[in-house]
């Protein structure tokens, strides 16, 4: 796994339109990646790369930055499926090259389809990107603080189990840029939630003059609950908070602003 991003790397990562990810890049079959914020054309908060309007972007910009991102792939996708998280565990299942009617309220994309591109949008929540190599499966998961406390994750995994028949084992998962334990510092409510829901609380949390949740350990720790090996999981270790000049942060520019697009795609 790896942790916080050395500075040689990162500035390597941000003159690019997005980053991916180590763990896949002997898998050819797919591409998975998160944007940065630069290379396109948004204005203001949504400054530049900016590909979804869930975060009040115009349509227009969106969907040029979305075009140009499909420009850069070996293979366009067919679709890019978007949907408008809500913080829960619903999930589609994507089985046809079509998109979806229904992405109000869905917080995972699951797909065994080629070039359909399962994406969550993001600042400062965990994304999840998750590729059973074995039986050809891509999900892309959206795992806020409250997802992560319903685990959301798990729920994707026993989907992926049921559906397709995926042997946890075989997953590779990718934690992608999101706020990271120093900067997520929260309430005594939100402290509560995740002890009320069962987490080592001795391993996601501190306290220095609030506390501090470790949202990309408490994935991690889900992820190897449900059977996904530590050698199969890679922790991007890119705070939003802090780099938020290359990366959309919600906290940093309001909830207002723009989305990192996270997206996994058979080829």
């Amino acid at each position: 796994m790896r942790f916080i991003i050395d500075a040689e790397t990162m500035s390597y990562l941000t003159q690019r339109h997005f980053i991916t990810y180590h763990l896949l890049e002997t898998h050819p079959e797919i591409i998975a990646f998160s944007t940065t914020r630069h290379g396109g054309c948004s204005k203001g908060t949504y400054a530049t790369f900016n590909c979804t309007v869930h975060g009040g972007d115009s349509e227009k910009h969106a969907a040029r930055n979305l075009h140009a991102l499909s420009r850069l792939f070996p293979e366009p996708p067919k679709a890019f499926v978007i949907p408008h998280q809500c913080h829960r565990d619903s999930i589609c299942l994507v089985n046809t090259p079509d998109i979806p009617s229904k992405l109000e309220g869905i917080d995972a994309v699951v797909t065994a389809v080629p070039r359909i591109c399962a994406c969550v949008s993001t600042a400062d929540c965990v994304p999840v990107l998750l590729y059973d190599p074995v039986k050809k499966v891509v999900a892309a998961v959206h795992s806020g603080w409250r997802g992560t406390v319903i685990r959301i994750v798990e729920t994707v995994i026993q989907t992926m189990r049921q559906h397709y028949a995926c042997d946890a084992k075989d997953i590779l998962a990718c934690i992608g840029p999101s706020i990271s334990v120093d900067a997520f510092e929260v309430g005594d409510e939100v402290y509560e939630a995740f002890r009320n829901a069962g987490f080592d609380m001795n391993t996601i949390a501190r306290h220095d003059e609030k506390w501090h949740i470790n949202l990309w350990e408490a994935n991690r720790q889900i992820l190897s609950d449900q059977g996904v090996g530590e050698g199969h999981t890679e922790i991007s270790g890119i705070c939003t908070y802090t780099h938020s000049e290359d990366f959309f942060s919600a906290r940093r520019l309001g909830n207002r602003s723009g989305r990192i697009l996270n997206g996994i795609m058979l080829l």
